[in-house]
């Protein structure tokens, strides 16, 4: 049986040192949350990837998502794509070790529909490429 992790909201991978990579689709998106414009968004929320091809999320001086406030998310609601695939669809060894997801042994079919509610992916739980 697949292993569904189902998250708490523990922040722990808001915390994480990384990139948070974001499409024009989804800046638009976030953007709209917030009643700011895409260029506001941009210039207050962006930089420039490491490899120099896209933008990602900036950080909090301690190093956690600019999004994060305490405990909670201020874009929950229009997270990335590449928040809304974790841990479930990311090759993270160890994750386990910080992050406070319950596995959850479930059939394959259940494992499905709770990824496609989690990610709005369809995705094999035996046939996952990591992100």
């Amino acid at each position: 049986m697949p292993i569904f992790w189902q998250c708490d909201r523990c922040t722990a991978c808001c915390r994480w040192p990384g990139e948070v990579r974001v499409s024009e689709e989804q800046m638009n998106q976030i953007a709209g949350h917030l009643g700011i414009s895409v260029n506001a968004f941009i210039r207050d929320y962006t930089r420039l990837t490491a490899q120099r091809d896209g933008l990602a999320l900036t950080d909090q001086s301690d190093g956690s998502c600019v999004f994060l406030d305490g405990q909670n998310c201020r874009i929950q609601t229009v997270k990335p794509q590449q928040c809304r695939d974790f841990p479930n669809l990311w090759d993270f060894p160890r994750f386990e070790e910080v992050c406070r997801a319950k596995p959850l042994n479930v059939p394959a079919d259940e494992w499905r529909e709770r990824i496609r509610n989690a990610t709005g992916k369809s995705v094999d739980p035996f046939d996952v490429s990591p992100s």
